[in-house]
């Protein structure tokens, strides 16, 4: 048997829960981790999308599970949570949240974009409120009270540049429009905000127990956007382009691995420059 201490960025059979794997993010993350020899669980609001996701990666039934779930349901969260400690061993190393209403992906929601802030709907602010900010909380309060009865584990929370600085709003502008109809909406980036203070709130208080909290700030990751969005990106960019999904994947899984044992509290900046001007 060998003594060596396995390499820092090792995940191999690690027990990974990504929520809202199914998504466009999410569904690099859940390769990723598959890539890196994780055992994941893959929860989104559609099935089908967790599934597909998991086709995607080449997963196999033995170090996948697609699982339904609505993180803003406290019963849901918890049966996924024994799903997970179940079938791997009674343990979860790493949460990964990053189930979100963004109207920029989600089409039921995309058209609220059309609204000022003036006249933003109330059931969007509150809608992401519960699924962005309070699903949050009830994953890291389920998951994270098994990790911290095993003294062990590493949550990530999936925050945004828009939590850190407003957003921009020029970047939705249109070349043909006298007068700008897409805004940003103000419930995503407060929501984010709250994430990225939630994520703080909870390396202080689980400091000593073995479980480290940090979050992930992506920003602009290209998606077959337009030319004038890729253009106006572009403008306003250091790095003068969007951010390809592995770019983000990286970082990722350093937050995940040993390689981070140090890091606590953090926030992982992953934006090519935008909030550094």
């Amino acid at each position: 048997m060998s003594n060596e201490t396995p390499p820092l960025f090792d995940l191999t059979d690690r027990v990974v829960c990504i929520t809202g794997g199914g998504g466009f993010l999410g569904r690099d993350f859940v390769r990723a981790f598959i890539d890196a020899g994780a055992r994941v669980a893959v929860i989104d609001h559609n099935v089908a999308l967790a599934e597909a996701a998991i086709v995607d990666a080449h997963g196999t039934e033995k170090n996948t599970l697609a699982i339904e779930a609505d993180v803003t349901d406290p019963k849901a969260v918890e049966d996924f949570t024994q799903q997970l400690l179940q079938k791997w061993g009674g343990k979860i190393d790493v949460l990964v949240n990053s189930a979100a209403i963004d109207p920029k992906f989600d089409a039921d929601v995309a058209r609220q974009q059309c609204h000022t802030f003036e006249d933003q709907p109330l059931e969007l602010w509150k809608q992401s409120l519960d699924v962005n900010l309070t699903g949050t909380f009830l994953c890291c309060q389920t998951v994270g009270k098994t990790m911290v009865e095993s003294a062990a584990g590493t949550i990530i929370n999936i925050a945004s540049t828009y939590g850190v600085v407003a957003p921009d709003q020029r970047l939705y502008q249109r070349d043909e429009e006298t007068e700008q109809t897409l805004f940003k909406p103000a419930a995503y980036p407060v929501t984010k905000a709250g994430v990225l203070h939630l994520t703080r709130y909870l390396a202080a208080y689980w400091a000593n127990t073995g479980v480290r909290v940090n979050s992930l700030t992506p920003h602009g990751v290209f998606d077959s956007q337009d030319e004038q969005f890729l253009r106006r990106f572009a403008e306003r960019s250091p790095l003068g382009r969007m951010a390809r999904p592995e770019e983000i994947t990286g970082p990722l899984l350093f937050l995940a691995s040993d390689a981070a044992s140090y890091v606590n509290g953090a926030n992982l900046v992953v934006d090519g420059g935008w909030t550094a001007w």
